[in-house]
């Protein structure tokens, strides 16, 4: 990681006013949103700003309070004066994190078991993954479409359509796979750990066990200026 990644400024703009946080790696961002900062993408930039139509004392109490999650995980924090604050927080594993693990468990796993175990997780019909963000989604909508402005019908019809849709999808071919994975009872070939034996009919004195050789590598020949020059 990059040190430039771990620095940020957090500071109210001279120009709109706006309390905005710059720089920093995709953990100081989700701290940053943790911490009610709004992420803004542009054509040339992206940064952080606090939500509009806050109070300024609100403004500086969010502000200070992402201040000193970001120096409570090591990140150096440039900040106005208002903003500055010697207090930390504790750090809690989100929510996220529990997430992460299935893909650490998939990414270890050496059977086709492993992998269906990892995805029932997502799976599961009553209280997985996938289930409890459809009922995010179905939850919110219902939020939408009484809130009284005239787009939110549209956005609530908008989360409906994603979740029983899109969500629907994925989750149905998920679940197809994940019970394909169930049936198979299989070890995977390059992740099966190696025990060293040697098969009974094996003729060659110097084997040292049945493992599949590692797959071939084919070299890239590095693309060169004339070539580039070539591409349209």
């Amino acid at each position: 990681m990059a040190l430039a990644d771990r620095i940020l400024t957090l500071r109210r703009d001279v120009h709109s006013d706006e309390v905005l946080a710059r720089g920093g790696d995709p953990e100081a961002h989700s701290l940053l949103e943790r911490t009610g900062f709004v992420h803004v993408v542009r054509f040339h930039e992206r940064y952080h700003r606090l939500p509009t139509g806050l109070e300024p004392a609100e403004e500086a109490r969010l502000a200070t309070r992402g201040v000193a999650r970001l120096r409570s995980v090591g990140y150096h924090v440039e900040c106005d004066e208002a903003f500055e604050t010697s207090l930390t927080e504790p750090r809690y594993l989100p929510l996220g994190a529990q997430v992460a693990e299935i893909a650490h468990r998939i990414r270890e796993a050496e059977t086709t078991q492993d992998v269906a175990d990892a995805l029932t997780e997502l799976t599961a019909s009553h209280d997985g993954v996938l289930t409890v963000l459809d009922e995010v989604l179905t939850v919110t909508a219902d939020f939408f479409e009484d809130l009284g402005h005239s787009a939110d019908p549209y956005t609530a019809a908008r989360l409906r359509y994603l979740a029983e849709e899109r969500l629907g999808v994925i989750r149905s071919d998920l679940q197809i796979t994940r019970n394909e994975l169930a049936d198979r009872h299989e070890a995977h070939p390059r992740r099966t750990a190696c025990r060293g034996e040697v098969p009974a009919d094996e003729t060659e004195a110097s084997a040292l066990c049945a493992c599949p050789p590692p797959p071939s590598r084919v070299p890239v020949a590095p693309i060169t200026a004339a070539s580039a020059g070539r591409r349209r």
